[in-house]
């Protein structure tokens, strides 16, 4: 997982080639500490066919905000800088899996 900041985002995500997914979460959110182990390992599994990326919102609420996200966990993929896909509150692992394979 790529470790997203508003100093990175537009190079890792707005400009990456390809499928990208990011997990925007926050350390005060518990749903989003509980899913992260899973979000990993669903990364892991999938490297080759797409990029995963996570961003703490603590410090980035506006750039969180300028991408539509208020409320966590969310999860968004991205393809050619565009928003393809968007997953928000109440969602599993299966979800986001499924979410996934749906657009790769």
């Amino acid at each position: 997982m790529i470790v997203l900041t508003k100093e990175n985002f537009e190079e890792e995500v707005l400009k990456a080639e390809g499928l990208v997914m990011v997990d925007f979460w926050g350390p005060k959110c518990e749903p989003c500490k509980a899913m992260m182990p899973s979000v990993h390992e669903l990364a892991d599994r999938n490297a080759e066919k797409a990029k995963f990326c996570s961003l703490d919102t603590t410090n980035s609420k506006r750039l969180a905000i300028s991408q539509k996200v208020l409320g966590l966990p969310t999860i968004l993929f991205y393809r050619e800088g565009k928003i393809v896909g968007e997953l928000c509150k109440e969602f599993s692992i299966e979800d986001v899996e499924a979410k996934l394979q749906e657009l790769i």
